[in-house]
C-alpha cells in the first residue's frame, strides 16, 4: 500500500511557486477601460478552460485507475500518474501566473486573485482526497484481502500447512469487524471530501462566470 500511495503522491506537488504578494495600488495607464476589461476577460476565460484541463485529467486518471484494478498494469498506470502530475503542475502554474497579473496595478483586481486561490486550494485538497480513496480502494477491505501464501509449508504439490489458519474467536471477529469499520469510515469521508470539494469548486467557478458576463455586458 505504502509503494502504490507514493505513485500517487501528486497532490502534493501543487502550488510549490511562492505565491504573488497581493499588495497592488492602482496607477495611471495609458490602455483604455475597454483594453483592460477585455484583458482581463481573457485571462478570466484561459482560467475556464485550465478548469476544463483538470476536469479531463481527472476522467483520465479516473479512467487509468479503473483499468489498473482490472489488469494489474503497474507500469501503465505509474505512467499515468506521471502524466498527471505534469498536467496539474502546469495548470497550477498558469493560474499563479494570472494571479500575478491581476495584482499588476494596471489590474489591481485583489477580489479576483482570491477567487482564483480559493479555487487553487480546493483543488489541492481533492487531488490529495482522490489519491486517498485510490489508495483505499487498491488495499481493500481489510476482511477481504487476499492471503499471501509464500510463507505456508507445502507438504505435497496440492497441499501445504497455512500459517494463516487460526481459531475464529469472538474477539478475532471483533477486531476485524472493527478494521473494516474503520476503512469504512476513512473510504467514506475522503468521498465526501471530494463531493464537498466539488461542490465549492463549481460555486467558485460560477462566480468567474458572472463576473465574465458582467465584463461582456459593459
Amino acid at each position: 500500500m505504502e509503494d502504490f500511495e507514493k505513485k500517487l503522491s501528486i497532490a502534493d506537488s501543487m502550488e510549490t511557486e511562492e505565491r504573488p504578494n497581493e499588495n497592488c495600488s492602482s496607477s495611471s495607464s495609458s490602455s483604455s477601460s475597454s483594453s483592460k476589461d477585455n484583458k482581463i476577460l481573457d485571462l478570466l476565460r484561459r482560467f475556464l478552460d485550465i478548469q476544463e484541463r483538470r476536469a479531463q485529467a481527472y476522467a483520465k486518471l479516473k479512467k487509468g485507475f479503473s483499468d489498473y484494478m482490472v489488469s494489474g498494469g503497474e507500469l501503465a498506470y505509474q505512467q499515468l500518474c506521471s502524466e498527471i502530475t505534469v498536467e496539474f503542475n502546469d495548470c497550477s502554474k498558469q493560474v499563479l501566473e494570472m494571479e500575478s497579473l491581476f495584482l499588476n496595478p494596471d489590474y489591481c483586481r485583489a477580489d479576483l486573485v482570491q477567487l482564483l486561490r480559493a479555487v487553487q486550494t480546493q483543488e489541492k485538497e481533492k487531488l490529495h482526497l482522490t489519491a486517498k480513496i485510490q489508495v483505499l480502494k487498491k488495499a481493500g477491505r481489510p476482511s477481504e484481502r487476499l492471503v499471501n501464501h509464500e510463507n505456508c509449508k507445502f507438504k505435497k504439490p496440492m497441499e501445504h500447512e497455512c500459517v494463516h489458519l487460526h481459531e475464529i474467536t469472538e474477539a478475532a471477529g471483533t477486531e476485524e469487524a472493527e478494521a473494516d469499520a474503520a476503512y469504512d469510515n476513512a473510504l467514506n469521508e475522503a468521498i465526501r471530501g471530494v463531493q464537498d470539494a466539488v461542490t465549492t469548486i463549481n460555486e467558485h467557478l460560477e462566480e468567474v462566470r458572472y463576473e465574465i458576463e458582467a465584463l461582456e455586458a459593459q
